[in-house]
Formats: C-alpha cells, sequence, structure tokens
C-alpha cells in the first residue's frame, strides 16, 4: 500500500468516525450570547449543553465558540454556528435560533429530538 493510499484509508477512517450527539432540540430568542456576540432569531445559531460547551471562568473563551455543527431530524438537515450555552440543556441536547429549529420541524411542535456533530 501506498503512502498516499495509506493516508486516504486513515481520513476516510476518521472522517466516518465524527461523534455523533443525541438530544432534544428546542428554540430560543437569541440576544447577547456566552460567546460574546448578540444575534437574532433569524440568525443560524446553536447553544450547547454543558457537556458540549464546556466550563471556563471566561465563556467567551470557549473553544466551542464560533464552530458550526450539522443538525439532522424528521429527515432533514440544517447547520448552526455555537454562540452559547445552554444551562439547562441535559448533554447532547440543543437550543437553535427559531429560523433552526424550523429547518427541521415546525415552530409549534416545541420540541424533537435530532442527532448533530461538529463539522
Amino acid at each position: 500500500m501506498s503512502a498516499l493510499t495509506k493516508f486516504l484509508a486513515a481520513v476516510a477512517v476518521s472522517a466516518s468516525t465524527a461523534v455523533a450527539f443525541t438530544g432534544d432540540m428546542t428554540f430560543f430568542t437569541p440576544g447577547l450570547g456566552a460567546c460574546g456576540r448578540v444575534n437574532t432569531a433569524s440568525d443560524p445559531v446553536v447553544a450547547l449543553a454543558p457537556a458540549q460547551y464546556g466550563s471556563f471562568p471566561n465563556p467567551n473563551n470557549s473553544p466551542q465558540c464560533g464552530r458550526w455543527i450539522t443538525i439532522h431530524g424528521n429527515g432533514r438537515t440544517t447547520a448552526a454556528q455555537v454562540v452559547d450555552l445552554c444551562p439547562e440543556c441535559a448533554s447532547g441536547s440543543i437550543d437553535v435560533s427559531p429560523v433552526i429549529f424550523d429547518d427541521i420541524a415546525p415552530l409549534d411542535v416545541g420540541r424533537v429530538q435530532v442527532t448533530w456533530e461538529f463539522q
């Protein structure tokens, strides 16, 4: 096996082993988030549970701030940027802006189970 073939095989394995999280998705009206940015209901943003966001003396310093996640639910997929912490969310659960929730389910549903992973 050539070095290039081994490298490509390793990349394929690591890409297929991305950690997926499962939990409930709810929605909130964004404002000033834990990452220090102001967002609106029409921005594609997400707040993570403490287990995924991490704990920092200054939450603006979370390495998750600014990362994108891909969300799957109801046979649909969307993407959102991490801008906030959801203190009441269970591990794997996320709180998203209304525009992102609506990509997966109607707002009147209020809560839907999803899987998601970091991009």
